[in-house]
């Protein structure tokens, strides 16, 4: 017979978005309950931010000195072992795990190492254990997306989660798909001595940005060596002998591309399998489970946060999301607590770094916003030109009457160390004017966004 546990807050999933909730109730004075069936860590720590970060640096460094004599020094033989960059990943994948491992079993709280499924909108089976609560929130994260295209559980045909793993380098590799998680990945192995495909189905890649900030990082790749076919349509996948062939059509025609793996960077989706959502009531529309500003579900008590809205699949908006779904689960007759978008920021660490803050031009066309803007090159900068980083630019958007930041993009050098500086102005609601009140040390690469902030303010006088 199963052992029936109350609590006040129930948080399903030990992850970013899970872990930043828990904490949250717990700080409000609530029993807390946590339910993750491990591993535990949560995405971002064990196959997201931490362990792609770490191989990229490896890549980094490769790249740069195969440079060498572009900076005066004597050439060097640069040969990569994937399987010692591997271990050092995971190394650090085990040091940033056994903290967050520490702070889940904190006694503070109560944890139950198993999978959860609701069997009413207030109760929880947990293993052994059926859980009752005043509220409950799901942050189970997401998984990559599989079967889009015909053939892609080919053995040969991997995710980003197994990818990482892989400790015997591919001679080639095709990637699908170019967003962040296809470019970071592709670049990686392509510095490390793979011969990379990346196919993409949009003209551009990260096509869900403002299109120069796509065509101005595709460039930058194909100068580092990767090979990117655009406005390819995948229709399958088929196998010759022991490798992959990825059958598509670009310009009309029909080609072939083969190589020994198959990344499936196309994506990811909420993780809901398993969960029973039907049973609590709680509305989901194509996958992904739906939440109101206050990270509310279609049940009142029943909130969701992180990767499992599929807003935003970024790790400090979850974190974000967390704090707020565990305020408001505390305080269920207060006015609610609502996320702001306002400063939603994205980085890209792809080399150039794409970093983005606040609204694109897109956006803004969408919306109807009047905006002005301006951009400036890193191959006119120079800080950049010292450090031989000078693919880029940065753009800034503003109000045309009061000249506040509206959004910014950035592809270049360390952008997603810039961003920071356009994210504190846009927090205090600053202007351009405000940008070059603010003093900028010379020679740096922060300086360069005084340059469209002074042409967008020339603008404005014009106007």
């Amino acid at each position: 017979m199963a052992t029936q546990r109350a609590h006040d807050v129930v948080v399903i999933g030990g992850g970013s978005a899970g872990y930043a909730a828990a904490r949250t109730a717990r700080d409000c004075g609530a029993d807390v309950a946590m339910v993750d069936p491990g591993p535990l860590g949560g995405l971002c720590i064990l196959r997201g931010c931490m362990p792609t970060k770490t191989i990229l640096r490896s890549a980094e460094i490769a790249a740069l000195m195969r440079r060498a004599t572009e900076f005066g020094l004597t050439p060097v033989e640069v040969r990569a072992s994937l399987s010692s960059i591997v271990e050092r990943k995971n190394r650090l994948v085990r040091e940033f795990a056994d903290y967050r491992i520490q702070q889940l079993r904190d006694p503070g709280h109560t944890l139950y190492e198993a999978p959860a499924s609701f069997l009413t909108p207030y109760l929880l089976q947990a293993g052994s254990d059926q859980i009752t609560a005043k509220a409950f929130i799901i942050a189970t994260g997401s998984i990559p997306r599989v079967g889009l295209v015909p053939g892609l559980d080919h053995a040969r045909c991997l995710t980003s989660d197994e990818l990482l793993d892989l400790r015997d380098q591919p001679g080639s590799l095709i990637v699908l798909g170019a967003g962040p998680v296809g470019l970071e990945l592709g670049q990686f192995f392509s510095r490390i001595g793979t011969r990379v495909t990346i196919v993409q189905r949009s003209p551009s890649v990260l096509s869900h940005l403002d299109h120069d900030v796509g065509d101005a990082l595709l460039q930058a790749l194909e100068q580092d060596g990767l090979s990117i076919l655009t406005e390819a349509a995948v229709h399958k996948i088929d196998q010759a002998g022991a490798q992959p062939v990825v059958q598509i059509t670009r310009q009309g025609k029909e080609q072939a591309v083969s190589g020994e793996l198959v990344l499936n960077a196309l994506g990811r989706v909420p993780n809901i399998a398993g969960l029973n959502l039907p049973s609590a009531g709680v509305a989901v529309d194509q996958g992904r489970v739906i939440v109101d500003g206050a990270m509310r579900t279609s049940q009142p008590h029943i909130f969701a946060a992180g990767d499992i809205t599929n807003l935003y699949n970024i790790v400090h908006i979850a974190i974000q999301q967390g704090e707020l779904a565990g305020w408001n689960a505390c305080h269920p007759k207060a006015p609610p607590k609502s996320f702001d978008d306002r400063l939603v920021t994205e980085v890209i660490f792809t080399d150039p770094q794409v970093a983005v803050v606040g609204l694109s031009e897109q956006a803004c066309r969408a919306r109807g916003i009047a905006y002005l803007m301006a951009s400036y090159p890193f191959a006119d900068h120079g800080k950049a030109m010292c450090l031989g980083a000078t693919h880029g630019f940065v753009k800034l958007l503003a109000d045309p009457k009061t000249g506040s930041i509206l959004g910014a993009q950035i592809v270049g050098p360390e952008a997603g160390e810039l961003i920071h500086e356009l994210i504190a102005v846009m927090y205090y609601h600053g202007t351009v004017q405000d940008l070059l009140r603010i003093p900028h040390y010379h020679p740096t690469l922060a300086e360069i966004v005084t340059y469209p902030a002074e042409s967008i303010l020339e603008q404005m006088k014009v106007s």
